[in-house]
């Protein structure tokens, strides 16, 4: 779900005021000596000179926001873009996505930033309106820049990171077949399908896992 940008955070298990962010660098070559700690307010705790993320303030306002979040994903998820830029709305058209049942909000920078940026989550206020336009879903839509994904746990984040992904592809693909609706998950089947996906997160991890491992 991430290239050569992105990123990817964790909630420290001692201290919930702290989370886990690597330096600036791209994702997919961070090692456990790229990892960093910060507090809340985005603030490095030992920067040693190095190079932050500027959209750190995605992950610090989030975790303050919502408590209840352990990990969280921000990628430029290609097939999501034009869910993000038209008036179709992102929605679970399988069970692998239940989660996105609860809704997929879109965050546009104009509203909170006035009409000139470069699209990134760059302070902490643009940081706490994207937090409180996620509201309580598990995704939202960066408008003409990505989205970004929470979890109750690495595992959890990762999982919907990619089934939103796949997701997307999905509802586009039934949207071009032209021919009546797309009969989407209803609200309870959404309910249902997603508690039944949170008890196996374990199954495709440790795959996921070993094929990320194997790379090295």
């Amino acid at each position: 779900m991430v290239d050569g940008f992105g990123h990817v955070s964790a909630r420290h298990e001692a201290d919930a005021t702290r989370f886990l962010l690597a330096r600036s660098m791209a994702p997919g070559l961070v090692t456990a000596g790229d990892i960093m700690e910060f507090d809340l307010g985005g603030n490095a705790l030992d920067p040693r000179g190095r190079i932050l993320y500027a959209e750190r303030f995605i992950h610090s306002e989030i975790y303050k926001a919502r408590p209840e979040i352990k990990a969280i994903v921000h990628s430029h998820s290609p097939s999501i873009i034009p869910f993000g830029v038209t008036s179709v709305p992102l929605r679970p058209i399988y069970h692998m996505s239940s989660f996105l049942g609860a809704g997929v909000p879109i965050f546009e920078i104009r509203e909170a930033s006035g009409p000139a940026t470069d699209m990134l989550i760059r302070t902490p206020e643009l940081g706490a309106a994207l937090a409180r336009r996620i509201g309580a879903s598990a995704v939202a839509l960066m408008r003409g820049h990505g989205d970004v994904v929470v979890g109750a746990s690495v595992e959890q984040v990762v999982f919907r990171a990619i089934y939103t992904e796949i997701n997307a592809k999905l509802q586009a693909e039934a949207l071009r077949l032209g021919e009546g609706q797309v009969n989407l998950l209803n609200t309870e089947e959404a309910a249902k399908a997603t508690a039944t996906n949170n008890a196996v997160l374990s199954r495709p991890w440790e795959l996921w896992k070993r094929q990320a491992l194997a790379r090295l």
